[in-house]
């Protein structure tokens, strides 16, 4: 098995929508996403003993994940998470708790698996749980390059776990609306100018990226700022664009392309996801690159 260039670290699980039930998780999705960019990449999740849970591997294996990280739980049920899609461009979610993926349990392999690869990602869902939240803080040790995927997801965080989490990290994603909540914990005003560099001084992060919806996103690195706008599309649902947008950055960020050029291809990733209903529609590199050539509507 060849060495993954990215690890993903967090929970797998199924939103339920009104149309059926989708595989889904934040983690599971950007591996996905990755994996369907060409980029070699490792889910480490923890799965019930169960036929949902059965049903995921199949999932995953059709998308050419391997399961050799998955855990099985012989106690807990599979992840399941009731996602609101009432509004299409602001979907809310009811996450069911305990479930396999609050109990990741720490392993030896685990540890030579995150040493060995580029990048590790990992977010803020998956430390709601003891069990897990160790396992996490373990990981991060043997960790070359920490990318932490904010994605906050009330009532499943603290401001202290989520402080600890910024700590550790060399590159932050988040929304507009976590960028906000952030910066009034800090007791600071929100204003991309300011804010992004801020927090890179103070957490001592490579970069800080914020997503802004169909208003396109910001990154902060080498003491500079890129915007891109956001593309234009026809929304079926958001869920698992902000997954594909990390996705498509972190390739990019890997392959060495430029900030504003990468920042560019992961809002037409995001919004190409967003053209499709569930989080792990099939696309290639192809397909965005067919997205961002469109001529924009008169």
């Amino acid at each position: 098995m060849s060495t993954p260039n990215i690890v993903c670290f967090g929970e797998i699980l199924w939103d339920v929508l009104p149309t059926g039930q989708q595989p889904g998780g934040a983690p599971a999705n950007v591996a996905i996403h990755l994996r369907q960019l060409g980029v070699p990449t490792q889910l480490i999740s923890r799965i019930g003993d169960d036929d949902p849970g059965n049903e995921l591997l199949g999932f995953l294996a059709g998308k050419g994940l391997s399961p050799d990280y998955l855990q099985r739980d012989q106690t807990h049920q599979t992840g399941i998470v009731a996602a609101n899609v009432d509004d299409a461009h602001e979907v809310t979610y009811d996450i069911v708790q305990p479930v396999a993926w609050d109990f990741v349990q720490p392993e030896a392999a685990l540890h030579t698996l995150v040493a060995q690869a580029g990048m590790f990602v990992y977010g803020s869902l998956a430390a709601r749980s003891p069990t897990t939240r160790a396992t996490l803080y373990a990981l991060l040790k043997h960790a070359r390059f920490r990318v932490f995927d904010v994605n906050l997801r009330a009532p499943h965080y603290t401001q202290e776990v989520v402080e600890y989490l910024l700590s550790q990290a060399d590159f932050v994603k988040m929304n507009h609306n976590e960028l906000a909540e952030i910066m009034g914990w800090l007791g600071e005003e929100v204003d991309p100018e300011t804010s992004l560099p801020m927090l890179a001084r103070r957490f001592h992060l490579q970069a800080v990226c914020v997503t802004r919806g169909a208003g396109g996103a910001l990154l902060w690195t080498n003491d500079q700022l890129y915007q891109a706008p956001g593309v234009p599309v026809e929304v079926q649902d958001t869920i698992g664009s902000g997954d594909a947008f990390l996705a498509a950055l972190l390739s990019g960020w890997l392959a060495g392309q430029e900030p504003q050029e990468l920042l560019r291809f992961a809002c037409a990733t995001g919004a190409l996801v967003a053209m499709h209903r569930g989080a792990t529609p099939s696309f290639t590199a192809a397909d965005v690159q067919k997205l961002l050539a469109r001529p924009p509507a008169s």
